[in-house]
Parts: structure tokens; C-alpha cells; sequence
């Protein structure tokens, strides 16, 4: 009998909270080229460590702004991505997918459902305002965190300069990119990869079968070219077979990509020419395979490459900068890597039996609320005793429901999250977080090795869309 925990021909299939899931059927057959974000996409960081070190970095710039934050801890448990910053009050929100708030926080406290209902009676979340800004990403906790807490030290305490919640939230953006381009907490990382890296080696096999399968593969990143080296030879030469390095395992890398601007300008591209000095001359003509380039576009990868359209698949972290510029400009077709679906399955997984128990008392629920409506229609038409007692029998059936499901739905409601609840629900409705990954993500999945699971000739089918009327008469 095959051990397939040895037999590398044995495909296993894929554990609940390891699935891709389409939005729309993709076809990996037909794809010829996958380029990958680096980032959080193919190198996966411990978010504590890596966002604890941003936040404490970016808090100590602005300390020396003058700004007396020096006791600012920071909870990564406190905050998810998918939520949004309401710029013009302070507030961090989690809205429905048509935009209307469902959670909210100012400074560091919940607000109230009564509190929220009436400052956001009126107001639905329109991403496309500058009042709204979106967590798009994991990088975006440490902002969160930042954030919240200098709203309610600015309530308390007004801190010099500011004029609005707003001019906190660009302090905070300042701070968090000098941060990043400095190169400190780059070279923290470099300097102790054990602390702030996650390391998967199941990628390389994943990137080699699809080599293997004839797809030219990319790397496409932000970072610059000497932390781009340092942590993919950390992650994945010890992986990849032979004395084969990370650099065998792509076709083309692209460094400093400046995205998403990489996907919807024309910028000129650069090659690096000596790796060790990352020494770069201006590049003309056709990208090169083995070669490392520097910023660009990708018009000039899909000239290169001889593709274009929805031949490309792209896979990245960051919903605006990864998916949703790429589907919006170019029609790629793209794959959102959210490592946080993993635990949210997985509390699913456990919170089952209730979940039937929950639906089972809502269809009763649904049932009997109609009935006490037309049992009041029947008093009001004239009813008599009889209408006026079963009124009170479905009444105090009713109560006996609602005390039933309470728990339970409290209990639905803090899966994935016990602040926020599920990333991809917003109560009994798609979150905002969700609705940009079903426009914007073809398939989304927590970890590239995933894909492995599925093969680099899989077809995968988007589910059958539920609609409200799918199961009238049944």
C-alpha cells in the first residue's frame, strides 16, 4: 500500500481551512504565467512580532514629534483587516457589503448599538470618499492600533498640531511609511528572520509543479532588492531541491514595483547588474529570464511574456494594491491571500452543531413572526377570542425563540474575531471586506501552498450564488 506522506504522486485533498475558493471558474490549465507578491503572499510573518515592531517603531517617530504616547501598547487581537477608518469621527468600522455600519469603535472602546444607530442612521460606507479608508491588509494593524489609541488620547488630552481625526490618521500614515522605508525594521528582520518569519515549506513544491506544468512564474514586489534576496534565500533555498536556489524557482523578478502603480502606469523599468552592489542601469526591450529588474510595469511583462488578458493570474495579500488594481486595469486574473480564513474555518468547523441548531430556530423564528403578523391582522379585521388567544400562544412561542437564539447568535457573531466577528460576514449579511474580494478576487485562498492541493491543471468552479427566492416552493 502507498504511504502518501511519502509518495509524492499521491495528491492528499485539501483540509477544510486549506481550500481555494472561487468567486468566478478559473481555469488553470489556461494560465500561463503567475506572478507573486512576496510579502505576506509567499513569505508569511508572525503579524505580533511584525506588526508590534511597526507599531512600536512608528510610535517612537511620533514621540519625537512631541506627542506623549510613550505608555501605547499594541493587541493585534484587538483589530482584523476588512474594517474601515471613518476620518471625519475617529471611528474604526465594520459595515455590510452595501456599506452600512454594523460595528463600531471610537478611541478605545465599542460603541453602543444605540450610540452607533444614531450616528450612522443616515451614512453608508462608500469606499470611493476620502473620508473612508480600508484596512486592506495585515500591515494595516498596527495602524489600527495607532490610530484608535491616539483618538483617545486626543479626546482626553488635545495633541499639538491636530486639527481633525483625520490629520491623526495621515500622522500615523506618515510615521508607518518612514518606518518601512527607512529600512530599520527591514533590517531587524534580516538580522533575526527566526523572530518575524513564518516559514512554509510546502511553497517550493507548489511553485515547482507548476514550473513543471509549463507556467513562467514572477515574483512582483514592493521591496527593495537587498531584503527581496536576504529573506527569499532565508525562506526557500533550504526547500528547493539540489543546489538550486530561490532564483531558480522564477522567470522574471521584479523588485521595488511600486504597485499598484506598476499595474496602471507606464513607468520605466531598470535592471540590476551587480546583485551584491544593487547597482541598476536603464533596461530597453523585452524583460529577460534569470534576470533581476527594478520597477517597470506591467504592460512591459505582458509584452515580454507574449500574454495578455486573462492569461496572467497574479497572487497577492493586499486586496486594493494586488487585486483589485489588476483586475480593474488589466482583466488578469487574480488570487487573494488571506491567512486569516484559516482560523475562521477552523472556528466554523467547531461551531457546527450550533450553527444547525441557530438556522433550525431562525426558520422557526421566520415562521412564526409571520404568523403573529397575520394573527394581528385577524385582530384588527375583528378577530375574536380565539384569534386574541392563539395571538398569545405564537406571542409567548416568539419570546421562548428569541431567548433560545440569543446566545447562539452571540456566540456566530464573535467566530474568526470576538471583537469584530467573521471577516467575511457582517451579521447575517456578506461584509465589506467580503464583497471586494467577490469583485475583485477570482479564487482566494489563505497560503500559496495551497494551490498545490488543487494542482496547476485544476479547473476550479465558482459555487452556484444563492439568491433570496432559490428556495420559494420548496
Amino acid at each position: 500500500m502507498t504511504d502518501a506522506s511519502t509518495d509524492p504522486s499521491v495528491i492528499e485533498p485539501a483540509p477544510p481551512e486549506r481550500g481555494v475558493f472561487a468567486n468566478r471558474t478559473l481555469n488553470m490549465r489556461a494560465v500561463q504565467a503567475v506572478g507573486y507578491d512576496m510579502d505576506y503572499t509567499l513569505i508569511h510573518y508572525k503579524v505580533e512580532e511584525w506588526e508590534g515592531a511597526a507599531f512600536r517603531n512608528a510610535r517612537d517617530r511620533l514621540v519625537a514629534r512631541g506627542w506623549a504616547i510613550e505608555d501605547f501598547t499594541f493587541d493585534p487581537e484587538q483589530f482584523t483587516i476588512g474594517l474601515v477608518f471613518d476620518l471625519a469621527l475617529g471611528n474604526l468600522l465594520k459595515a455590510t457589503r452595501f456599506g452600512y455600519v454594523v460595528r463600531s469603535r471610537h478611541g478605545n472602546d465599542m460603541l453602543s448599538f444605540e450610540a452607533q444607530r444614531d450616528i450612522y442612521r443616515e451614512t453608508v460606507v462608500e469606499l470611493s470618499e476620502p473620508r473612508f479608508e480600508f484596512m486592506n491588509t495585515l500591515f494595516e494593524l498596527s495602524r489600527a492600533s495607532l490610530f484608535t489609541q491616539l483618538v483617545a488620547r486626543h479626546d482626553s488630552r488635545p495633541l499639538s498640531g491636530v486639527r481633525s481625526y483625520a490629520d491623526l490618521y495621515w500622522a500615523v500614515n506618515d510615521a508607518l511609511s518612514e518606518t518601512h522605508m527607512a529600512g530599520e525594521l527591514k533590517n531587524d528582520i534580516v538580522a533575526d528572520p527566526d523572530r518575524f518569519v513564518d516559514v512554509d515549506p510546502n511553497i517550493v513544491p507548489t511553485l515547482l509543479d507548476q514550473r513543471s506544468a509549463g507556467k513562467q512564474l514572477l515574483l512582483i514586489t514592493n521591496s527593495g532588492w537587498e531584503y527581496t534576496s536576504q529573506m527569499m534565500r532565508y525562506c526557500f533555498d533550504a526547500h528547493v531541491p539540489g543546489d538550486g536556489t530561490w532564483r531558480d524557482l522564477f522567470d522574471i523578478v521584479i523588485v521595488s514595483a511600486n504597485k499598484p502603480r506598476f499595474f496602471s502606469e507606464t513607468d520605466p523599468i531598470y535592471r540590476v547588474v551587480d546583485e551584491e552592489q544593487s547597482l541598476m542601469l536603464p533596461h530597453v526591450g523585452p524583460l529577460e529570464a534569470g534576470h533581476v529588474y527594478f520597477g517597470g510595469n506591467a504592460r512591459l511583462v505582458e509584452e515580454s511574456l507574449g500574454i495578455s488578458g486573462g492569461q496572467p493570474l497574479y497572487v497577492g495579500d493586499h486586496l486594493f494594491g494586488d487585486v483589485h488594481v489588476t483586475k480593474d486595469v488589466l482583466r488578469w486574473r487574480t488570487a487573494l491571500i488571506a491567512r486569516e480564513l484559516e482560523a475562521e474555518i477552523h472556528d466554523a468547523l467547531g461551531f457546527a452543531t450550533e450553527q444547525r441548531q441557530l438556522e433550525s430556530l431562525m426558520a422557526e423564528k421566520v415562521a412564526t413572526d409571520r404568523d403573529q403578523a397575520r394573527l394581528r391582522l385577524a385582530r384588527q379585521r375583528g378577530g375574536g377570542k380565539a384569534i386574541a388567544k392563539q395571538l398569545t400562544k405564537i406571542t409567548d412561542r416568539a419570546i421562548e425563540l428569541d431567548d433560545q437564539i440569543a446566545p447562539l447568535a452571540r456566540a456566530s457573531s464573535a467566530l474568526g474575531s470576538p471583537v469584530w466577528g467573521p471577516l467575511m460576514r457582517a451579521g447575517n449579511d456578506k461584509s465589506l471586506f467580503a464583497r471586494q474580494v467577490e469583485r475583485y478576487a477570482d479564487v482566494y485562498t489563505s497560503r500559496v501552498s495551497n494551490l498545490r492541493y488543487e494542482t496547476p491543471f485544476a479547473y476550479l468552479r465558482a459555487a452556484r450564488g444563492s439568491l433570496p427566492h432559490d428556495h420559494a416552493g420548496s
